[in-house]
């Protein structure tokens, strides 16, 4: 047999020895060389699909096209504006933690520890949507006792199904777990998270708090909304602080529609100066007390988040929905009190003023002498202390100094002679 496979393939055209071969067989006459000549083209048929299936494996040009040929896009591994302008809508990576199209998880980030060793998780929710669209991020409790817009957050993640949302939203409605259970402004350390972000990794206890939050979240999103209260016995006007300086920052304020909006650049190591710092557009949301929960205040940032949404299109539309009239303060003035005592405020939250008008009177429960306390200038209460025990010097109210209104175009912004910081109460 291994004689007789040799000489076969010695007969194929091309192959050794195949010129002797034909040149014997026409001299044994044409009846014989016919037949051979049909041997031949039979096994040559016989062979080709053989030869055919090698060449479709091993061509080298076979192999050019394929290096040529792109490769499918891998599955997104990015934020709602990056998955929606490549077209492809995939699922989204925050923390460490993967949420699919449609699916909503909640999960944690272990930003820091306790006295004991034991992780402390800062929780977060992420509603990838079933549809392209904006990365959005809600943040609440960056002091440990503003409970409003823990509330705030919790319902509007509540209202956003999966299923009908277009984008991403990513809620931290604590961000502060160590104040949080220990119903203080503060960490541990006394220290205030809401003055070291964007953080670094090493360092203090806010600092790596802050670092882990502002990288594995905030940095993920493509607007963020701060939602705060007033601190140590005071409260606030429902209103927005924005650096309205910046338009995307300022649109992003006229889209949120809160009735009170103060021109603020930020102090820096806020988590809302940081984020614009970075290019993130960037609002605060104050309203109310803190350890208080107050519905009405409570309801007008849910309205406020929703009606956000829905301008970025992250929600259905609301055809009655029309633009909010908005005042814009370029400045604000912490009003003190020149006596100790108890304070009784005469004016309430919201309430316009006029230069003069008196806004309470600190009481000497001993002598019972009345000091007023007046407003320097006109503008309207967008802050105030609560009634209580106070000594000179104590910041009672906070007034806001009238703007230009902030109308469908963008704002006049940054008037020569008014700081939005000097002496204002910070985040």
């Amino acid at each position: 047999m291994r004689s007789e496979d040799r000489r076969t393939s010695d007969r194929v055209p091309g192959g050794p020895g195949a010129r002797g071969t034909r040149g014997e067989d026409r001299a044994q006459g044409p009846g014989r060389a016919t037949s051979l000549r049909l041997l031949l083209l039979a096994l040559l048929l016989l062979a080709l699909p053989a030869y055919a299936d090698e060449s479709s494996d091993d061509d080298p040009a076979d192999e050019a096209i394929a290096t040529a040929t792109p490769s499918p896009p891998p599955a997104p591994d990015a934020g709602g504006a990056e998955s929606a302008g490549a077209g492809v809508w995939g699922p989204i990576t925050v923390a460490g933690t993967t949420v699919l199209p449609g699916e909503r998880v909640r999960s944690g980030i272990a930003a820091s520890q306790s006295f004991a060793g034991i992780d402390v998780e800062t929780p977060f929710v992420v509603s990838r949507g079933a549809m392209p669209g904006p990365t959005l991020c809600l943040t609440a409790g960056v002091h440990g006792d503003e409970l409003s817009g823990v509330e705030v957050v919790r319902r509007v993640v509540v209202q956003s199904e999966p299923s009908e949302l277009a984008g991403t939203l990513i809620a931290v409605p604590i961000a502060n777990p160590h104040g949080f259970r220990r119903s203080s402004r503060y960490l541990p350390d006394r220290r205030d998270l809401n003055r070291y972000f964007p953080g670094r990794g090493t360092g203090s206890a806010a600092s790596r708090i802050a670092y882990a939050l502002f990288e594995g979240i905030v940095a993920r999103c493509d607007a963020l909304v701060d939602f705060h209260t007033g601190s140590f016995h005071r409260t606030n006007a429902p209103h927005l602080r924005a650096d309205l300086d910046r338009p995307a920052v300022a649109r992003l304020a006229r889209q949120f529609g809160a009735a009170i909006v103060l021109h603020n650049t930020g102090q820096p190591g806020t988590l809302r100066r940081a984020a614009t710092d970075r290019g993130i557009p960037c609002v605060t949301y104050e309203a109310g007390e803190p350890m208080r929960l107050n519905e009405s205040d409570v309801v007008a940032g849910v309205n406020g988040a929703l009606r956000l949404m829905r301008r970025l299109k992250m929600r259905p539309k609301d055809p009655g929905e029309d633009d909010l009239e908005q005042e814009i303060y370029l400045n604000t003035r912490w009003v003190r009190v020149d006596a100790g005592g108890i304070l009784r405020s005469r004016v309430e939250l919201g309430q316009r003023v006029v230069a003069g008008e008196v806004l309470g009177s600190v009481v000497d429960p001993g002598s019972n002498r009345h000091s007023k306390v007046r407003s320097p200038f006109d503008g309207r209460v967008v802050g105030m202390a609560i009634d209580q025990v106070v000594i000179p010097g104590f910041a009672a109210y906070h007034v806001g100094v009238r703007g230009s209104a902030l109308g469908p175009d963008m704002p006049e912004v940054g008037a020569p002679g008014l700081d939005p910081d000097r002496d204002d109460r910070p985040e």
